[in-house]
């Protein structure tokens, strides 16, 4: 029970840290759940899922962690 709770607790902090990595921690809410139920549509395999996942291993090589804050137009603060 309590190695479930530790392991669901690392997830989270991952999914956070890529969150960060993507220059979106300031972002709103709803806008970052409305993009990731797009990218939930995407069909694995296809061209789009093959260029968004390169996209983000080139980004996990980057030593930058806010390289895309720059693209991002909505930066309101969390509630």
């Amino acid at each position: 029970m309590m190695a479930d709770r530790k392991k669901e607790a690392r997830e989270k902090f991952l999914l956070g840290g890529i969150v960060v990595k993507a220059g979106l921690a300031k972002a709103d809410r709803a806008f970052l759940l409305g993009g990731f139920i797009e990218l939930a549509r995407v069909i694995a395999g296809s061209a789009e899922h093959r260029r968004l996942r390169d996209i983000g291993e080139e980004a996990f090589k980057s030593a930058s962690s806010d390289m895309l804050s720059s693209r991002i137009g909505e930066t309101t603060e969390w509630p």
